[in-house]
């Protein structure tokens, strides 16, 4: 009989002051979206997408554009956002419980509020534009956010020691201690966040709901109109073009990165297998990038000298004086701040008064479906990754030419083949349903298999070589090592694939494709109906249900989950 002293226990985390205040603040923030759709055009005349292949350079410059300026957003955001968090306490309170809740909503339940705010202040294509922005922008931000705030806290403290014994001012800390320190983390996130983008890309190039044709000009548009006339041979040149693009951007840009950002890790050994890029080589051999280099490093003395005259060093000793104005400016803006979530609140609450009975009805019954959808999508993905990535884990030869096909396939973002999942599925009974589940896999099982593939490589020899010397059957090995040892990797992945299946249920459940509208039922379907129709109380009530519940569900459960890989099943 398991002693009971060794099970520890996992109670329900209940949901904190932060939590509450900051869904309150989402709540006046789709208040905010809602008020101002209300201005919004009926009809917006979406562009003209060209089939002919010569276009597509084109439409691949647009989407990378979008892509870089919400990236440039992202650097900017965390950089500034982890460093208050990291050195000021009380902002500290505030900021991470903030970005915690913000990063379990599903992003794509903003979309249509967005974009009909935006379009009430701004030109249809301006605000189409920017939202798409705003889109990407939040789907990157929280995890490159997250490990630049872990690198500014876990910076060792002999070399903090030695930033102060150098008398550095905070600009020359950052350039020389803390951002080479986090880099290695910040550009392996700012890779996951770029991959991650695309799939945010995609959904807002093709959004469109009634009267109202949001698409971009882009490579999403473009498969979205190739499936629309059933033109396979665009089809295929679309997705050449995107494959072409990704694999382009690893070769030229984040390869050559994560090859330069290895010279910051703290290791005392080399590597046995460095990181290696020609590209990176081609430009290390460059004479005229080496004159450049020289230029640079003078314009960086300058910049250095005049940074450490505006900000001079200053010891972390603060003045009274100063402590006392910054608690009246702090409490200031706690003031404003709760003020202004107030009466938002207050205000989304008179409008969600007005959503009838039967309204609400819908809205629960179209929870429980794409809560459906997502359970099924999650069951199928664990059933099949699980083992292809123990699979591929535990083979070094199978891993070597496997793990790369695997990446080149997951760099597809699902929503651009979700135009042609339709277009093959559309005629079938339960079609859409059918297609809906296929997006949501598609957008969700690349997480959990990767995750289990790194989990699987980091089982120890030795410990696969005990369980062959006691003679255990397969069941035995998988049950009392590789499951065990897999567990924390396997929530980490699901949480992050559950993220996944929920916002494609937005652009899966409602879809205009060949002039009809298919519809099945979902929280997606409610959004986007709701957004066709101008019906903003529903379009604020679902939008919020589908907020509230994955907030939720990531609470009660998946952080169970998480904290009981933390205590139970961490290998030590």
């Amino acid at each position: 009989m398991r002693d009971k002293i060794y099970q520890p226990k996992q109670p329900f985390r209940p949901l904190s002051k932060s939590d509450i205040f900051v869904l309150l603040g989402v709540v006046a923030f789709l208040y905010l979206g809602v008020y101002l759709g209300l201005h919004a055009p009926e009809a917006v005349a979406g562009p003209e997408i060209s089939l002919a292949p010569q276009w597509l350079p084109y439409y691949a410059l647009r989407s990378v554009g979008r892509m870089a300026a919400a990236y440039v957003l992202s650097l900017l955001f965390t950089l500034l956002y982890g460093y208050i968090a990291a050195y000021n306490r009380r902002a500290e309170q505030m900021l991470m419980p903030l970005l915690d809740v913000l990063q379990s909503v599903p992003i794509l339940s903003f979309l249509p509020v967005v974009l009909l705010g935006l379009s009430a202040l701004v030109s249809e294509g301006l605000a189409a534009e920017l939202a798409s922005i705003v889109l990407i922008f939040t789907s990157q931000v929280w995890n490159m956010t997250f490990s630049w705030y872990q690198s500014l806290t876990t910076v060792p403290n002999e070399l903090r020691e030695a930033s102060h014994v150098f008398r550095l001012n905070w600009w020359m800390r950052l350039k020389t201690l803390e951002l080479p320190f986090g880099l290695p983390g910040l550009l392996w996130n700012s890779m996951m966040s770029w991959a991650g983008g695309w799939f945010f890309l995609m959904a807002a190039e093709i959004f469109t709901v009634g009267e109202r044709d949001f698409r971009l000009a882009g490579l999403g548009s473009y498969l979205q109109e190739a499936a629309n006339r059933g033109d396979l041979t665009a089809i295929l040149w679309g997705l050449g073009t995107l494959i072409a693009v990704i694999l382009l951007l690893d070769q030229f840009f984040w390869r050559p990165l994560v090859t330069w950002s290895e010279r910051f890790t703290l290791e005392t050994v080399e590597r046995d297998f460095p990181a290696t890029s020609w590209f990176y080589d081609l430009l290390r051999s460059s004479a005229l990038l080496e004159r450049l280099s020289y230029l640079r490093a003078g314009l960086s003395e300058h910049l250095d000298t005049w940074m450490q005259k505006l900000w001079p060093y200053a010891s972390a000793d603060i003045s009274e004086t100063k402590t006392d104005q910054r608690r009246y400016l702090n409490l200031a803006f706690s003031i404003v701040l709760i003020g202004i979530v107030a009466y938002g609140g207050l205000r989304a609450a008179g409008v969600l008064i007005t959503v009838p009975g039967a309204q609400w009805g819908r809205i629960g019954l179209g929870l429980f479906a794409t809560t459906l959808r997502v359970t099924f999508a999650l069951i199928i993905t664990l059933a099949w990754t699980i083992p292809v990535g123990v699979a591929i884990g535990l083979n070094p030869r199978l891993s070597s030419w496997l793990q790369p096909v695997a990446q080149t396939v997951a760099s597809i973002p699902a929503t651009a083949l979700f135009p042609v999942f339709v277009l093959f599925l559309a005629n079938l009974p339960e079609g859409l349903n059918l297609a809906a589940m296929l997006l949501m896999l598609m957008g969700s099982q690349w997480y959990v298999l990767f995750n289990v593939i790194a989990g699987a490589a980091t089982i120890p020899q030795d410990l696969r070589y005990t369980t062959a010397l006691l003679g255990l059957t397969r069941w035995e090995r998988w049950r009392t090592l590789i499951l065990p040892a897999l567990f924390p990797y396997i929530v980490t992945g699901a949480i992050t694939a559950s993220g996944g299946a929920w916002n494609a249920s937005i652009v899966a459940e409602y879809i205009e494709f060949g002039g009809e509208t298919l519809r099945t039922t979902g929280l997606g379907d409610l959004i986007a109906f709701a957004t066709a129709r101008g019906d903003y109380p529903l379009l604020l009530a679902s939008t919020l249900a589908m907020i509230v519940a994955v907030v939720l569900i990531n609470r009660f459960f998946w952080r169970k989950l998480y904290r009981l890989a933390e205590e139970r099943y961490r290998m030590e």
